[in-house]
């Protein structure tokens, strides 16, 4: 198959998000991760859609969270069958015309025909969504000519409320989702989204080989897939043998009860001082990372071809933040916070988590520390009683 024509995307716009408590997470966004509050949902759009919304925004983050107000709306549906998750992520385009035909020819499903608004200042807005195989997650495209608002019905508070980013948030890195399943979800994004393969890894946090006879492990198959000319990136994981029921992607998927988004990850100008400063000032929980990680890291660092970094390895251990790359002097440095099920302690806010994640150069996925995460999962979960 050759180069398949790109759809135009210019960035991932936002993400909306459906809770069950929107307070909760207002609390969460503007004074744990000093995001700013940027608006709500007007009472006729609460009326109309049966559901509350906020909107908020740190760098070119932007997050819509809606909670359902009485029965019938898109995210009381949602959360009939999903605990608190992503509902849609938001594209904007160039040409929505062209989009939308491109998609058509390619046999997108379409939720809606493209629908347009206008504001008081002749702005234009012209938005439609398609099904995904990511679940109940929808797909949502908007081109913007001139238009203010973030949706229409959105009002606009006259100064943001809360937080000032003070942890340096830039942008969406990029968007990981899991499955039980992951083929026909690439062949989707390929022959649909016109995207292309970018990296992958598989593994197992025990080496399971027949010699030695393992009786556990939770592996991993991971595939990103990328739109090379906006950049978006989604990472995708499905279980992998021998142990699919123990896998914490089969875990995710009882627990979100259904393939689905798994995290964001954010970008950070700074991670040494955004991790110190949110532990310290927030109180935001990270999942743990062994000593014997950081045992390991120079020889990890040497064997990689990265030689040398920046950091202090004693600072890196303080505060568990984890190191790749495979070039020299050009690596990443991230983090993954608990999830929202933990943070919050209610099943119910589901098993979502943020990576927080700083680029030095390298562009990839952290292969080396896939395995550091899954094992760092595998640890609560057995503390818990899961496996």
């Amino acid at each position: 198959m050759g180069k398949i024509e790109s759809l135009g995307i210019k960035t991932i716009e936002s993400v909306h998000w459906y809770v069950h408590d929107l307070e909760r997470s207002r609390r969460f966004y503007t004074q744990g991760l000093d995001f700013a509050e940027l608006g709500v949902s007007s009472p006729e759009l609460e009326k109309e859609g049966k559901q509350k919304s906020a909107v908020f925004q740190a760098g070119d983050i932007v997050l819509i969270v809606s909670q359902p107000v009485g029965e019938g709306g898109r995210a009381w549906r949602f959360l009939r069958k999903h605990p608190d998750g992503v509902g849609t992520v938001n594209f904007e385009v160039h040409d929505i015309e062209k989009t939308f035909r491109l998609l058509e020819q390619r046999g997108g499903t379409f939720i809606t025909d493209i629908q347009r608004f206008s504001d008081d200042r002749g702005g234009r807005l012209a938005v439609f969504s398609i099904t995904t195989p990511f679940g109940d997650t929808t797909f949502r495209f908007i081109q913007r000519d001139g238009y203010r608002a973030l949706y229409p019905g959105f009002q606009a508070h006259e100064t943001p409320k809360g937080g000032k980013n003070r942890y340096g948030f830039g942008r969406v890195d990029h968007i990981t989702s899991n499955f039980q399943t992951m083929k026909p979800m690439l062949l989707w994004m390929e022959q649909v989204m016109g995207f292309e393969e970018f990296w992958g890894i598989q593994f197992h946090t025990e080496d399971v080989t027949a010699r030695q006879k393992r009786d556990h492990g939770s592996g991993l198959r991971s595939t990103v897939m990328w739109d090379p000319v906006s950049g978006a990136k989604f990472a995708n994981n499905e279980p992998l043998r021998p142990f699919f029921k123990a896998s914490q992607i089969n875990l995710f998927n009882e627990d979100h009860r259904g393939d689905g988004v798994q995290h964001l990850a954010l970008t950070v100008k700074d991670i040494l001082t955004s991790v110190k400063d949110m532990r310290q000032n927030a109180g935001i929980q990270f999942m743990p990372t062994p000593g014997t990680y950081y045992d390991a890291l120079p020889d990890r660092i040497q064997k990689l071809g990265i030689k040398k970094i920046d950091e202090d390895v004693k600072v890196l251990r303080d505060l568990e933040l984890l190191v790749d790359g495979d070039k020299e002097h050009s690596y990443l440095l991230q983090i993954f916070m608990k999830d929202a099920a933990s943070l919050y302690k209610d099943p119910e806010a589901g098993p979502f988590f943020y990576e927080i994640i700083q680029r030095k150069g390298d562009q990839g996925f952290g292969g080396g520390n896939f395995r550091a995460l899954f094992e760092s999962i595998e640890r609560q979960q057995k503390a818990e009683g899961r496996i």
